[in-house]
């Protein structure tokens, strides 16, 4: 009886056993699974790509979703709200009975719970963003009806938009080549999940600075500032790429930038 007392005295002085800690998740990059978002719901080419999907208690999902110019949502609400983090392109957002607002990378949008709306890219140009959004009882969105082109006003916005970039270079010579630029390099191409628009600016731009091309880099510095690319960190790749691409495209390239960014505030 002593031994035993003994033991059990022992062990009630151990320090009692911890619940197993929740271990560190890490998801590499390179590694999620892009893909196409359901035609029911979504209008045009739009890729998601699932960043966090919750487990056991945990309600909040992010995704990053890449639409082409033109794509957008249907109609939808979500029961707890929902916060859009644009990370590339032009786009458009719009809550029933208000306006159409244009959104930008490094724009922040929250869609307050219940609140009947819809986002997508702008008609001619591609947009990202990463949604963070958490779910009621399961269930993280209400899927509704789809926008229709008149609420879009697609039509409307590129008509006082004028002709794109390429149909007013290339369409009176070459209108093919000019409807593939807008629609297969800078509708699909560019819109591709695999690298995000501010990677393939900074990749188009510095390989315009090597090539010595100072026509197309004017106008993709001006995309890349809209992708989210600063003015210092265009102006570090072109002197980075001074040693490697030699001194003259770098001053060819500064003379560039300083067009171009005098016309950016």
């Amino acid at each position: 009886m002593k031994h035993f007392a003994a033991a059990a005295l022992a062990l009630s002085m151990l320090p009692p056993v911890a619940a197993a800690e929740p271990e560190l998740q890490i998801s590499r990059a390179g590694t999620r699974t892009a893909n196409s978002a359901s035609a029911q719901n979504f209008t045009g080419s739009v890729r998601v790509e699932m960043l966090y999907t919750p487990a056991g208690p945990e309600r909040t999902s992010a995704g990053s979703v890449s639409f082409a110019a033109g794509a957008r949502t249907a109609w939808h609400t979500h029961p707890l709200g929902q916060t859009l983090i644009v990370t590339a392109g032009v786009g458009r957002v719009q809550c029933l009975g208000g306006p159409i607002e244009e959104i930008k990378a490094g724009d922040v949008v929250h869609i307050p719970p219940g609140m009947k709306h819809w986002h997508g890219a702008a008609p001619t140009s591609a947009m990202a963003h990463i949604a963070i959004t958490e779910a009621l009882d399961g269930k993280a969105v209400d899927w509704l009806e789809q926008v229709s082109d008149a609420q879009y006003g697609a039509s409307q916005a590129a008509a006082a938009a004028g002709p794109s970039q390429a149909q007013r270079l290339l369409g009176d010579v070459a209108p093919k080549l000019a409807q593939l630029t807008d629609d297969v390099l800078f509708g699909d191409v560019w819109a591709r999940p695999g690298l995000s628009p501010r990677d393939r600016s900074l990749i188009t731009v510095s390989a315009l600075i090597a090539m010595n091309r100072p026509d197309q880099l004017r106008s993709h510095m001006s995309r890349a500032l809209d992708n989210g690319l600063s003015k210092d960190e265009l102006a570090e790749a072109l002197t980075h790429l001074a040693f490697y691409a030699g001194w003259p495209n770098a001053v060819t390239a500064t003379g560039v930038a300083r067009e171009v960014f005098a016309t950016r505030p």
